[in-house]
């Protein structure tokens, strides 16, 4: 049987601190984090969206080739970046990994 094609997809709901979530998402835009990310090999997409039911509620959804592409993004500086960040403005979060089947 032939090997289907897969990608890694892992959805990361933040909640800021209150009132922080505009914030957060700016300084990862100035930071160039997600241009970064991007950038990467083996990235597919790496996109924030704001929540519409939570003003405090940010959602980061992101697409790998593998799970070698994922393991080299969280050693980059602009990931390094991100977890600094999730010290400042992050109360909490939860993240969701699975493997698509083309």
């Amino acid at each position: 049987m032939p090997q289907k094609e897969s990608y890694l997809l892992l959805l990361i709901a933040y909640t800021t601190h209150p009132n922080q979530r505009e914030a957060f998402h700016k300084a990862i835009l100035n930071g160039n984090i997600q241009d970064a990310s991007r950038a990467e090999a083996g990235n597919i997409s790496y996109d924030y969206f704001l929540a519409l039911d939570s003003k405090d509620g940010l959602l980061l959804v992101e697409k790998w080739v593998d799970q070698a592409s994922l393991d080299l993004h969280r050693t980059t500086p602009h990931f390094a970046q991100v977890q600094a960040l999730r010290k400042i403005y992050v109360l909490e979060s939860s993240v969701v990994r699975t493997l698509v089947y083309l």
